[in-house]
């Protein structure tokens, strides 16, 4: 059987929080790019434009929605500090943990430090104050990673990381459980390219072809990693591409689980 887990990075939650760096004019230079180069349709391009006077680029009780009524056990990963590119407060934060806690979702940490173990722990604490959980998992903003990462945030205290990226199966570093990332939305659409060119054909193909690598390598647990701000009609090929994926993997009978419960099938075994 295709075990499968869905996890969802929450990096904007509204344009106007990035005072402070770049991340509009990319926006705006890379809406008028993909237009004029055929890319996004006159739809998309008057929808982004949009999102600046709305100031809304989060889209989670939407994609909360979505993944309810498909029956998806999906974890959230909310960040507690600033980081490039990643600029909303603890308060916007808390706001949108508890949202996510209430419509039945996990959350964790989407971490922005990874080399120091004070400020790793800090965030952890910061995050176990607003939820009260001890079980706690991390993603680490843009999967920023050393070689001894994964070690401090095993003395931190956190349960999972899920921040590594390529086809490989789950393993225990003594006390923590890393997930490595397979399948992430802007890997398979961008696909090494700065602008958004490929064929629709082309992205599905690719994706599938993970899949299936997966299975031949008996990977135990699929990961999959699609961002909230992507599901939208501004971005009609990304959200296309989530649910075209999930319909997909329910074709294929799919289980759709958390971290969580992989850990506890995983810790099972072992005993």
């Amino acid at each position: 059987m295709l075990n499968v887990i869905i996890s969802h990075d929450v990096d904007h939650l509204t344009p106007w929080e990035h005072k402070k760096d770049l991340i509009v004019p990319k926006f705006i230079l890379r809406a008028i790019i993909e237009y004029s180069t055929g890319h996004i349709s006159f739809k998309e391009f008057y929808l982004r434009w949009k999102s600046l006077f709305n100031n809304k680029w989060q889209n989670l009780q939407e994609l909360m929605d979505f993944d309810k009524s498909n029956q998806i056990p999906s974890t959230f990963f909310v960040a507690l500090n600033s980081g490039s590119g990643l600029s909303y407060d603890q308060k916007q934060a808390k706001h949108w943990i508890e949202k996510i806690i209430q419509n039945g979702f996990d959350i964790g940490v989407h971490g922005i430090e990874y080399r120091n173990f004070s400020k790793i722990k800090r965030e952890l604490d910061v995050f176990k104050g607003i939820t009260g959980m001890s079980e706690i998992g991390i993603r680490i903003h843009y999967m920023k990673m050393e070689d001894y990462t994964l070690g401090l945030l095993q003395d931190a205290g956190y349960m999972f990381d899920s921040s590594i990226y390529g086809l490989k199966d789950c393993f225990r570093y003594n006390k923590i459980w890393e997930f490595p990332l397979h399948i992430m939305d802007r890997m398979v659409i961008f696909f090494k390219r700065k602008w958004l060119s490929e064929p629709w054909d082309t992205i599905m193909k690719r994706t599938y072809s993970i899949i299936d690598l997966a299975t031949e390598e008996n990977i135990r647990y699929l990961t999959v990693l699609f961002h909230d701000y992507y599901f939208n009609d501004m971005f009609s090929t990304w959200k296309r591409w989530y649910e075209d994926l999930i319909e997909y993997l329910k074709n294929r009978e799919a289980r759709f689980l958390d971290y969580k419960t992989a850990i506890r099938e995983l810790e099972g075994m072992r005993t």
